[in-house]
């Protein structure tokens, strides 16, 4: 099949300057790159930010920009192979694929130790025009792309989750959950979703899920939460306390990107407690930092994309371990856009909101 000159495409031309493009040009298929068609493309919490400008990918402050436009948006993407260039080997048309959304420079001292998510160059697919994004019909897999085969009789509604599901379980195991372990994960969207069902395959003593939202709590109960509570309608410190003898959670999960999250967590975690931040902020927070060291000596780790873990979500997405129904209900076309992106804000009951093509 001949692969058309232009496409359909969302591109992000500056900051809050977003168009859908009838005929903006396909990519062209390098000798080692691939070419796939795309299936669908879920629309991330961080697409939202960046779409609404915030700091940490548009610059400001003083701090450079991250992103570079035109770009095609789109991390969360999968689809089948249409061409690949002539010193490809291991792939070939009709495949499906996806991949991580770091884009490996291979050469940096991260790659070269295998740890090639935090890539020094930070490439990445959906914010900088050298590897534009999965909002478009056709996506350019170059070279260096950590890429992984979908399987053929997996429904795409769960497809779509593999790449917040990788994202999910690198988070949780961060958090070196053990069965001692009473666990606070703040935020029941679709990556906090995907870590209560992973996280119950930890076996904590307790797994407590906060949300200001009751329908994703009751989706948080339905995946594996013990307990669940709305922070606008009882007072989780207090709560937590009572549960702990006073004492405090042992593991608390930062997965809102609301400020107030983690002045939160600070709050209800124990001394020598594990705090695991894996948010994008859209606005700074402010903390007493005494807290983290003369206060409590707490372990405080981040999180930060999904490596070596696509194998493990693929496989027991597929055999139905870690849980997904009812996450996609609504899916749009390219076109629109502008609906689509706010559905994905959660406002209209959704947890994880697609295009499809």
């Amino acid at each position: 099949m001949a692969i058309p000159a232009t496409m359909k495409a969302l591109v992000a031309y500056g900051n809050g300057d977003y168009r859908f493009e009838s005929a903006y040009p396909t990519p062209a298929c390098g000798p080692d790159d691939i070419i796939i068609k795309t299936e669908g493309c879920g629309i991330c919490a961080g697409d939202l930010k960046c779409m609404h400008g915030a700091e940490r990918f548009w610059g400001g402050q003083g701090a450079p920009s991250w992103v570079r436009p035109p770009f095609i948006p789109g991390h969360e993407f999968l689809g089948r192979v249409v061409e690949v260039g002539e010193n490809v080997t291991e792939y070939r048309v009709g495949d499906r694929l996806t991949a991580d959304q770091i884009v490996p420079c291979g050469k940096c001292r991260f790659c070269k130790s295998g740890r090639y998510w935090m890539c020094q160059p930070h490439a990445t697919f959906g914010f900088q025009k050298e590897n534009n994004g999965g909002m478009a019909e056709y996506v350019r897999y170059p070279k260096t792309a950590v890429l992984h085969r979908v399987p053929e009789d997996m429904p795409l509604d769960k497809a779509l989750l593999i790449e917040p599901y990788a994202c999910a379980k690198h988070c949780v195991d961060r958090a070196q959950i053990t069965n001692e372990d009473v666990v606070v994960l703040s935020g029941a969207g679709t990556l906090g979703l995907g870590m209560v069902t992973y996280a119950g395959m930890q076996n904590p003593a307790r797994l407590i899920v906060l949300d200001m939202m009751d329908q994703r709590l009751e989706k948080a109960r339905a995946f594996g939460a013990d307990l669940t509570w709305n922070p606008s309608k009882v007072n989780v410190v207090e709560e937590i306390m009572k549960l702990t003898g006073g004492y405090g959670c042992d593991i608390y999960i930062e997965a809102t990107g609301h400020p107030s999250s983690v002045t939160q967590g600070m709050d209800m975690i124990r001394k020598l407690g594990r705090f695991v931040e894996f948010s994008v902020f859209g606005a700074p927070t402010t903390l007493d930092w005494s807290v983290i060291g003369d206060g409590k000596e707490l372990d405080v780790l981040g999180s930060h994309l999904s490596p070596y873990c696509y194998p493990f979500v693929i496989e027991h997405i597929a055999d139905g371990t870690l849980k997904t129904d009812g996450m996609i209900r609504s899916t749009f076309p390219l076109e629109d856009w502008e609906t689509a992106f706010d559905y994905a804000t959660g406002k209209h009951g959704d947890f994880k909101v697609a295009f499809t093509f």
